[in-house]
């Protein structure tokens, strides 16, 4: 005979059976960033897991157009990307290319999502966006094909030359024949003697350049910004001098091609990277560099100058010999 306890049991199960074949599980939303501080102009990658039912048809009420906030733009939305975690439940990443073209921290709104009759928000996320010039580790050009390149050698000569090229021209002339009467009218002798300075080599003058940089100590008195704008232009000055690289005029990026390009500079290009980098953040993002940091950038300007200096060459034996060979022709 069956038991009172036994049919009450089953009664209940048999009642809550179709609720607890109804029953849901949570919904949960969360928002991740690739990378919470960015260069602007640069992209990182926003993310969204869903983790739901695989009977839900939920959807974000928000977040649909291409902005997240004034600032922070959506460039491409990726296709969702949908994994079985078993147990009747699933997971749905959403990911978001973003980007800023004004620097500041900006705080990200949470995303809507709706399931049924409830809606979830998740986190909030906070993003860094750091100022940088246009001349950093990267240049972006995106005005190729807009203007016309020069086709005929009058394109590449300014307008003030061009409209006026024949009072160039009469300048030049008169130029030429004062010269000449100097010259071969007048005589060598009666041109004024004026002594040539020697040239200091370009490895002596930046390691002169240097240790002057060295002993002002702007590091120790708070002008790590005026330091590394020495200390880069220094070797600037070197490359141009040293290798005829015209290195005031490029970025930092431009300058590592070239170094990288020539046979005697390439093998020292690592150390370059190591000085331009830090000399970047500390000119542009405004980053506090550690005192260890300071020396090593010193350090590491000293070790390539060092090992690009040319090698010495015995000249002084060829200097006596036109010496004495212009003594003989006066």
């Amino acid at each position: 005979m069956i038991s009172k306890r036994y049919l009450i049991y089953t009664l209940a199960a048999v009642l809550l059976l179709p609720m607890a074949m109804s029953a849901k599980g949570p919904v949960s939303v969360k928002a991740s960033l690739d990378s919470a501080y960015i260069l602007m102009g640069k992209q990182t990658l926003l993310k969204v897991d869903v983790v739901e039912d695989n009977d839900i048809d939920g959807r974000f009420i928000n977040h649909a157009g291409d902005t997240i906030t004034g600032n922070v733009e959506i460039i491409k939305n990726l296709t969702p990307d949908t994994a079985d975690l078993g147990s009747g439940r699933r997971e749905i990443r959403r990911e978001l290319v973003i980007q800023s073209f004004d620097s500041g921290l900006y705080t990200l709104p949470p995303f809507l999502y709706v399931s049924g009759n409830d809606t979830f928000a998740s986190n909030a996320l906070v993003l860094k966006v750091i100022p940088v010039p246009v001349d950093t580790l990267k240049t972006i050009h995106d005005y190729e094909g807009v203007v016309k390149p020069a086709t005929r050698i009058w394109d590449y000569i300014p307008d003030f030359i061009v409209d006026y090229w024949w009072i160039y021209l009469a300048v030049i002339v008169v130029a030429a024949a004062i010269l000449i009467w100097f010259v071969y009218f007048r005589g060598k002798k009666s041109l004024p003697l004026i002594p040539k300075k020697k040239p200091v080599p370009p490895y002596e003058a930046a390691m002169l350049e240097l240790n002057k940089l060295k002993n002002e100590k702007l590091c120790e008195s708070g002008h790590e910004k005026e330091y590394y704008t020495r200390l880069t232009e220094i070797l600037r000055v070197y490359l141009y001098r040293r290798f005829g690289i015209n290195a005031m005029e490029m970025t930092s990026t431009q300058i590592l091609d070239r170094i990288k390009s020539n046979s005697e500079a390439k093998p020292s290009a690592p150390i370059m990277q190591q000085i331009l980098e830090m000399a970047d953040f500390v000119k542009f993002a405004k980053v506090r560099p550690l005192p260890d940091d300071n020396v090593k950038a010193f350090n590491n300007a000293v070790k390539f100058v060092e090992d690009t200096k040319p090698a010495e060459t015995e000249t002084e034996p060829a200097e006596e010999s036109q010496q004495s060979t212009d003594k003989k022709d006066n």
